[in-house]
């Protein structure tokens, strides 16, 4: 218990259970003045420079949190503007490479077209005087393969006209399969001629050989991708 001798000059009775408030003294000058400990002042300085190190951090981090978002938008917008135009380039694309394959086989069939003018064109080539045709005789593809029937007046003629259709570039494998004696149709026993059948097989000459002309003459095949696509 605390009590308080409130007449003049009389004395303060203090019990054993007293106590007395003070104020806490900074430094060895005495009074309220600034703290002079070294420590205590550098602790002070680095907690401010702490703070505005902070402050410079968060103001950094915000400006470049700005830029990025900046710089993600414009790419969000050149993404989708750059699929559009993929996706019209994948469908100009397919269409091209259905267009190719369409030619492509039109080609393939225009090819085998002039074959059989050509077989005829160089057995007519390779005919020599004194011999005539009388039939020529489909007998098979891959490799095509023709029997050719006719008269000759000599054994000469024939091997003649065997010699020619070897040295064509469409013909290969001359063989002859019938060589025989006959009396012309009409004539008399001293009308005689050869009979003769014989063999060749086709084959495609090399491009060089031949004068081709453009399946597409003055067509360009080249495709423009247009501005738009119509669905």
């Amino acid at each position: 218990m605390i009590e308080v001798n409130l007449l003049p000059g009389g004395k303060k009775r203090s019990s054993g259970r007293g106590f007395s408030l003070s104020r806490p003294s900074f430094g060895g000058g005495g009074g309220g003045g600034l703290p002079t400990d070294p420590y205590i002042l550098g602790a002070v300085a680095a907690g401010i420079l702490s703070l505005g190190l902070m402050a410079w951090l968060f103001m950094g981090v915000s400006g470049d949190r700005e830029e990025v978002q900046v710089a993600l938008d414009s790419a969000i917008q050149d993404s989708l503007r750059f699929a559009d135009i993929i996706e019209r380039t994948t469908q100009l694309t397919a269409r091209r490479d259905s267009i190719a394959q369409r030619v492509a086989i039109i080609q393939e069939i225009d090819a085998d077209r002039y074959v059989w003018p050509h077989v005829l064109d160089e057995v007519a080539r390779a005919l020599p005087d004194f011999m005539w045709l009388r039939e020529m005789t489909y007998l098979g593809a891959d490799p095509l393969q023709v029997r050719i029937s006719g008269q000759a007046g000599s054994t000469f003629a024939i091997t003649n006209f065997m010699r020619q259709l070897e040295a064509s570039s469409f013909f290969r494998g001359v063989n002859l399969e019938r060589n025989e004696q006959a009396t012309l149709d009409g004539g008399n026993a001293q009308d005689v001629v050869y009979q003769f059948d014989l063999t060749v097989t086709y084959v495609a000459p090399p491009i060089e050989l031949l004068e081709t002309v453009p399946l597409l003459d003055n067509v360009s095949t080249q495709m423009a991708v247009p501005d738009t696509v119509e669905g």
